[in-house]
């Protein structure tokens, strides 16, 4: 029995065990998507250079006890902010969260009209709801580990959650991957984060994983008033990784600031999709990705800015920007503007190219080896992203990874 029969037998299992379940008409309506649209091909534009069907070709442990896997996150999670209420996706929808739940669970279908998006909401048991009140600033960060265990077989799974920042109140948040054990693990990992006016949400991702892990991993945020959010992106490391990062302006007078940085070697292949749709007026946005590749790495980006007929007086700016180290390493790149409207400033470009000979040479005449003068030139080229991290143990500890990875020594 292959991936996709398992998925069809275990949703069957999924809907009869908790049929009572605030989510179950969305999960069905969410299976017969993916079984209508199915795996993501290259023939799909947004999918032309990330294949992924051969990950459904392989063998998996379905982490799909959600009960029990539901069970233990709450177990294991510790909160010490009392302005932050976690709950299940379940427990939300049949609370006085309800409405919250009901109007923005899956809005990011709106943009990821594929099966892989679809195939997630289809499994959203076990799903986390998380909740900042209103008027009211988180103490501690709120870090999500999304760790997967492959010591006795290959791993699939679908984590799904969903973030309502209330008006005026204040989140940072970070997301975590991991895989424990020799096997392979393959994640298709949807976040949704809405934002009400005034409040303000920091957001950092962090991939550093095994080499032999597969993350499709989904950030969409949604600002419904005038409001702040700021949001990095780091990735070092994984077999095949796909980013999709939304931000949609659903209010005048909205800003939101986003940076990425993809620093790969081996045979990773990184495709970072970004999306910010103007919607209302007024509203600001600065994009900036920069990537690293070496060896047999591969890489995709693609940005889209879309400014909407009534989205007048709209700043948008994108950029990319990259260094190939091999003649192995390749970069597909292509950032998009979509402008409906006239009165707007709007910038897009990117830039693909090697170390600068002359810097290069002008270091090593000042006594540094050829393999210190690439690091810190390399360093230098990452700096931009790194401080742009504001939480200051994050800033420390993706530093030392990039330090690891460009092999400059910190002593």
């Amino acid at each position: 029995m292959n991936t996709i029969e398992n998925l069809k037998e275990y949703f069957d299992q999924l809907q009869l065990a908790k049929p009572e379940s605030g989510i179950g008409a969305i999960r069905k309506n969410a299976f017969n998507t993916f079984n209508v649209r199915g795996i993501p091909t290259s023939k799909q534009e947004d999918w032309k250079y990330t294949r992924i069907g051969g990950l459904f070709n392989k063998e998996y442990q379905l982490a799909v006890d959600s009960f029990t896997s539901s069970f233990i996150t709450f177990a294991l999670s510790v909160i010490r902010s009392p302005e932050l209420i976690v709950l299940s996706l379940e427990e939300a929808a049949l609370s006085e969260y309800k409405n919250i739940v009901s109007k923005h669970l899956g809005h990011s279908s709106h943009y990821l009209k594929d099966g892989i998006n679809a195939l997630n909401m289809a499994f959203a048991h076990g799903g986390v709801f998380i909740h900042v009140k209103k008027g009211q600033a988180t103490v501690h960060p709120v870090y999500i580990y999304h760790i997967s265990d492959t010591r006795e077989g290959n791993i699939f799974c679908q984590p799904r959650s969903l973030v309502h920042v209330g008006e005026n109140a204040m989140l940072q948040l970070v997301e975590t991957f991991v895989t424990i054990g020799p096997q392979e693990s393959f994640t298709n990992q949807v976040l949704e984060i809405v934002v009400e006016k005034d409040a303000r949400v920091e957001y950092y991702k962090i991939q550093n994983d095994s080499s032999l892990a597969s993350l499709i991993s989904t950030s969409h945020i949604r600002q419904l008033g005038k409001s702040h959010t700021y949001a990095v992106i780091i990735s070092l490391s994984g077999d095949i990784v796909r980013n999709n990062l939304n931000i949609v302006f659903d209010a005048e007078y909205c800003e939101s600031h986003l940076y990425g940085l993809y620093c790969l070697k081996g045979q990773t292949h990184i495709d970072n999709h970004t999306v910010v749709d103007n919607v209302k007026p007024h509203c600001f946005s600065n994009e900036l990705y920069k990537g690293i590749m070496d060896e047999n790495a591969t890489g995709v980006f693609n940005g889209k800015i879309f400014v909407r007929k009534d989205a007048q007086k709209t700043n948008a700016y994108q950029s990319n920007k990259n260094i190939l180290l091999s003649e192995n390493a390749s970069i597909n790149t292509k950032p998009q503007l979509e402008i409906f409207a006239d009165d707007v400033k709007c910038s897009h470009g990117c830039t693909v190219g090697s170390l600068d000979e002359e810097a290069l040479f002008y270091l090593r005449s000042r006594g540094l080896n050829k393999e210190n003068a690439r690091s810190l030139l390399l360093r230098a080229f990452a700096i931009d992203i790194l401080e742009k991290i504001k939480l200051e143990p994050i800033r420390s500890y993706v530093e030392k990874l990039i330090s690891q990875r460009l092999e400059i020594d910190t002593a």
